[in-house]
């Protein structure tokens, strides 16, 4: 045996050297150690057989990995400490405890170069004692402050009375060395806790920032009140004191610290203390503010501008007050010249106030309103971006006569890509205004893709119809009287905005989108390339469904004993009788048109309207039964419904236009009529067309009929007297064009006459809602505010119905 196991070592002895810390070499220096087989190398099983399912080979890898994680793990400990290196160290930490606690919690009270050992083994696992000393710091620091709270509060209880007969002294001197002792007091909460429970010293202070002319004392007491502002009862015992007239006073003062802490202090009185806002008007703050709106330190003017939007919210005088101090141009100027974020908020939330002031509004347009307020559309802040957009739509119904706003224009219409809706109802809402009444800036919405980009805005909007409907009301004045016009028309078509426009006429649409939306169609019907897809979309019926309801509402209101009819949502029946009408009108110069509105049994309704008391409607209706005469079909169905009559009674309207449709009527309806007759209608005519300006109205002149209604040079010749507005007219000079014309009947030459041509003033004396603000919540105004103040829809007496309160 003994044989056996030596010739067994001898074996393994001659093994080549293994590589370092190999497993296999491990084995063999410690069977070199203890002379006997480890069974790993025999193969001797000395324990239970695994049950893992791996080989023998498995086994003695996972084996050897184990041992070399232990030989590994010996490596990582330092040299061995001896017992008594041990009870030593023991010794020192039980010695140092109480010296680590007194570390964590009073590190102040350890004497200096004093080591004390660490027992954190891990920097990122703090001790218990560590863990300690931050709550343990705050106690002793709270313990602190409530024992200096109570010195403070009964050092300034003992020291107040003294203190204010010190600030009621004559002599200035003592009340400068009082004042600055009591604007240290107040810098510490207990103290000031103090002073502002005592009405006498609060006095005292005013008294003395009033009376005396040290520059150091004011500064010192202003400062007092500029600390007690901070409490709510600190303001009220400002406010019961007299502060405020003292404090604006010192607004006029040329030194920064003085104005700083007085328009603080004043701020946050308009911002909490109520009585507060007419105190500062009764004693002359905004004249003054105005004034500070000159300076150049733009934290300074953030403060400023939000006193005067405070003080201006919601009262009238306020903003009278600020246009006579010339408030507009300093606040334009602010807006063009500095870049600080708050400061250009504030500012833009001022100007929106004024904005709906009917005085202030001129003015800031004036003073370049809409350039300065463009030049942030862009900005990252939207609160300034959407300030600046109410802003601009609030004035944009008095810019539509500037023409330098393309910058502004291209900006709008890239806004109406916006996922913000309040930034799209704004956008629509200022192209709206500025393309009223104003050619060149309907040429350049339309050149920066305009049309397309209000059409996939009415998309998008739905059913929200603060946005569609003045969307609907850009495209009105695009599609009309500019050199573009036509080009545009034809972009509706081309972005397929067709159906898109003819939907917004069905439920549930409201009558303020359906009067834009008819209107829009009259505009788009010009284009003859249209009339194909507007016939597809069924626009026509649709059109005579709207005319009969209306009328049949202003006849019901007309047999109750009223006049023009109330309406709904500020659209009266007789808006959308003209409206419709007048669409007819220009879709019935096509043949197919004619013949569908023919058997819509509409023609009855037409002859009604020529008794209509309102001119425009009389106007409309003789206008489409002209359209309809140049078939004979439709003369005959004219004749049969009585028109005869009141056609022959509008020769004598004072307004050409109504007196040119009602003789081409009559005209063609003489046609095919005896010559006695046809005579007789021919004089009639002669003597209400060719009038002279000497003659009286209605009295024939010596001009043989023949000439004018057998010759159709003659009416070619006269086309000028026809299409001039007279004084009479609706027509607003200037805003007259000629139509495209049709050669060959009577009624081409006189098509120029086309009703409604009359812009009105949005947000003016027009109802109209474009020119009001609405309301989003301005978020420093104390009250949650939201600026709804000015504008109310005016009075409409109905003398001139104006069904396209813009243009068409």
């Amino acid at each position: 045996m003994e044989t056996s196991q030596q010739q067994h070592y001898q074996q393994h002895s001659a093994m080549p050297d293994l590589p370092k810390q190999d497993p296999m070499q491990s084995t063999m220096e410690w069977q070199q150690g203890y002379g006997m087989d480890s069974g790993i190398q025999s193969g001797a099983t000395s324990h239970t057989p695994s049950i893992t399912g791996k080989s023998h080979h498995e086994e003695e890898e996972m084996g050897a990995q184990e041992a070399q994680a232990m030989f590994d793990w010996d490596q990582g400990y330092g040299p061995a400490y001896t017992q008594e290196q041990v009870d030593d160290l023991n010794q020192q930490l039980n010695q140092t405890r109480s010296q680590r606690v007194r570390a964590a919690m009073f590190p102040e009270t350890l004497e200096e170069g004093v080591q004390i050992p660490s027992t954190q083994f891990d920097p990122a696992h703090p001790t218990a004692v560590q863990r300690l000393s931050e709550p343990s710091q705050m106690l002793k620091h709270a313990v602190v402050n409530l024992i200096h709270y109570q010195d403070d509060a009964e050092l300034a209880m003992k020291a107040i009375p003294d203190l204010i007969k010190l600030l009621n002294d004559e002599d200035q001197v003592v009340v400068g060395q009082a004042a600055m002792v009591v604007h240290q007091l107040s810098k510490k909460e207990a103290s000031r806790l103090a002073i502002i429970n005592s009405p006498q010293m609060v006095a005292a202070l005013v008294r003395a920032m009033s009376n005396s002319n040290d520059i150091e004392t004011m500064r010192c007491a202003v400062g007092t009140l500029h600390n007690l502002s901070h409490h709510r009862a600190g303001l009220l015992s400002i406010f019961r004191s007299g502060g405020i007239p003292a404090l604006v006073k010192l607004l006029s003062s040329n030194t920064e610290s003085v104005l700083f802490y007085a328009i603080t202090t004043l701020h946050n009185l308009l911002l909490h203390q109520e009585g507060a806002k007419m105190a500062v008007r009764l004693a002359g703050g905004l004249q003054k503010m105005v004034m500070l709106l000159e300076r150049n330190n733009v934290k300074f003017l953030a403060i400023t501008t939000d006193c005067l939007q405070i003080l201006a919210y919601g009262n009238q005088e306020s903003k009278l007050i600020i246009l006579a101090s010339g408030g507009p141009a300093h606040l334009v100027r602010i807006m063009h010249t500095y870049t600080y974020e708050k400061l250009l908020w504030t500012t833009s939330r001022v100007l929106k106030v004024l904005s709906v002031c009917q005085n202030n509004k001129p003015a800031i347009v004036e003073a370049g309103g809409m350039a300065a307020l463009g030049l942030h559309l862009g900005h990252q802040s939207n609160r300034l971006v959407q300030n600046c957009l109410w802003t601009l739509r609030n004035l944009s119904d008095a810019a539509t006569k500037l023409d330098d706003l393309t910058g502004l224009l291209q900006m709008l219409v890239q806004l109406l890509g916006s996922n913000d809706i309040n930034i799209v109802t704004c956008a629509c809402g200022i192209l709206s205004n500025l393309t009223c009444n104003n050619s060149r800036n309907k040429m350049s919405v339309c050149q920066v893709g305009g049309i397309e980009a209000l059409i996939q805005t009415i998309v998008k909007a739905g059913d929200r119809e603060d946005i569609t409907e003045p969307a609907v009301c850009a495209l009105r004045h695009l599609t009309s009287r500019h050199q573009e016009a036509e080009m545009a028309q034809n972009a509706v078509r081309h972005a397929y905005g067709i159906p898109v426009i003819v939907k917004l006429l069905h439920p549930p649409s409201r009558w303020p989108l359906i009067k834009a939306t008819v209107g829009t169609i009259r505009n788009l019907a010009l284009c003859a390339a249209n009339h194909d897809p507007l016939r597809e979309q069924d626009t026509i019926t649709r059109l005579s469904q709207l005319l009969m309801r209306a009328h049949q509402d202003t006849q019901r209101h007309a047999s109750m004993g009223g006049g023009a009819s109330q309406g709904y949502d500020g659209v009266r029946m007789e808006e959308i009788v003209e409206g419709t009408t007048g669409a007819l009108q220009v879709l019935a110069r096509e043949p197919h048109n004619r013949s569908i509105i023919r058997n819509l049994q509409c023609i009855p309704v037409f002859v009604q309207l020529l008794f209509s008391t309102m001119e425009n409607i009389q106007r409309v209706a003789a206008g489409v039964l002209c359209e309809l005469s140049q078939d004979k079909e439709g003369a005959e169905m004219i004749e049969q419904e009585g028109a005869t009559a009141p056609l022959t009674e509008l020769l004598h309207s004072r307004n050409e236009g109504v007196c040119t449709y009602a003789a081409a009527v009559l005209y063609r309806m003489s046609d095919d009529k005896a010559g006695n007759y046809k005579k007789r209608i021919s004089q009639e005519i002669g003597n209400s067309l060719f009038r002279g300006d000497t003659a009286p109205w209605g009295e024939p002149l010596d001009l043989p009929s023949e000439q004018m209604m057998g010759s159709q040079q003659m009416l070619v010749q006269d086309h000028q007297q026809f299409s001039q507005p007279s004084s009479h007219s609706s027509l607003p000079p200037g805003d007259y064009q000629q139509p495209p014309s049709i050669h060959g009947s009577f009624h081409d030459s006189v098509t120029p006459i086309e009703p409604m041509m009359q812009d009105l003033d949005i947000g003016g004396s027009a109802p109209h809602e474009y020119g009001m603000d609405p309301g989003l919540p301005d978020l420093a105004s104390p009250g949650g505010d939201l600026n709804l103040d000015g504008l109310q829809p005016g009075p409409n007496d109905g003398s001139g119905l104006a069904f396209f309160d813009t243009d068409l």
